[in-house]
């Protein structure tokens, strides 16, 4: 559980620098350069996620169970994570009315990845693992919303093309990684 812990810790320290220090971001990516900074942060949220999914998989050979969840959260948690996904594609196709009405669609589709992960998963590894992002994103979220509204942000009109080849990405990239990626990945497969 002590890996699972360290790479949640590294990964959401490295990905909250910017909400919790954004003076000290800055400085150092004018220190050191856009280039390096965003080399450096991609190096530490690899380990980071190696960290993560090195330890929950270790976590789940010892697996302590706090609850027995019920057969159709297979199916919510399918459904929230190709929502999540959906809205991770929106973060990436420009002029989408979901980054329009969101601001932040991948923080959003993280928190419903988690959320469904959590209902779906009552081993206290998942519970941890799945449950701090969902926390995480909550946080991340609300937090980027009010900066946005102070800082009378706006962002540009979306069309529903650019919706539909955001849904269509997410759907896409959500079913290849359940039914390809997900087992060799994780160790578990969703669908049998």
């Amino acid at each position: 559980m002590g890996l699972l812990i360290a790479g949640l810790l590294l990964f959401f320290a490295s990905h909250s620098v910017g909400l919790a220090a954004p003076g000290f971001r800055e400085r150092e990516v004018a220190r050191m350069g856009t280039g390096p900074w965003k080399l450096a942060y991609s190096a530490v949220s690899l380990i980071a996620l190696i960290l993560i999914i090195w330890g929950y998989g270790a976590a789940r050979q010892e697996p302590v169970v706090l609850w027995s969840a019920p057969a159709w959260t297979r199916h919510a948690a399918a459904l929230l994570s190709v929502v999540g996904f959906v809205l991770i594609a929106a973060a990436y196709v420009p002029g989408t009315k979901m980054k329009e009405a969101l601001g932040h669609p991948m923080t959003v589709g993280t928190g419903f990845w988690a959320l469904g992960h959590l209902l779906a998963n009552g081993r206290l590894d998942a519970v941890l693992l799945f449950g701090a992002f969902l926390v995480w994103s909550v946080i991340v979220f609300a937090t980027r919303r009010a900066r946005d509204r102070a800082a009378g942000t706006r962002y540009p009109p979306g069309s529903l093309a650019k919706d539909a080849i955001a849904a269509a990405a997410g759907v896409v990239f959500a079913l290849v990684f359940a039914l390809f990626l997900h087992g060799p990945l994780i160790g578990v497969r969703p669908f049998g």
